[in-house]
């Protein structure tokens, strides 16, 4: 018998709603079996749950990359640079 360390929390649980509606929402563009709209993933197949995953990084990705192109935010790599290089002054 293993010990399980669930790694998986939230860094903002009140993300947890929005998360689980994207879940769905990617889960539908993706024609998966309907029985994940009960709310139990268990009867479905680890590869379309991977895909659901999948589609959802693909998606968060996108977005981003249009934040930067756009200008709206900036990578957190130069966020903590410009952060610490301010302290530094």
């Amino acid at each position: 018998m293993s010990i399980r360390n669930n790694n998986n929390s939230l860094v903002n649980p009140m993300a947890k709603q929005a998360l689980d509606k994207f879940k769905l929402e990617a889960a539908q563009e993706l024609n998966v079996s309907d029985e994940y709209k009960s709310g139990y993933w268990g009867n479905i197949t680890s590869r379309e749950c991977g895909s659901v995953g999948g589609q959802m990084v693909k998606q968060m990705v996108e977005q981003y990359e249009n934040q930067l192109a756009n200008g709206n935010g900036s990578a957190p790599q130069a966020q903590a640079t410009n952060a610490q290089n301010q302290q530094n002054q």
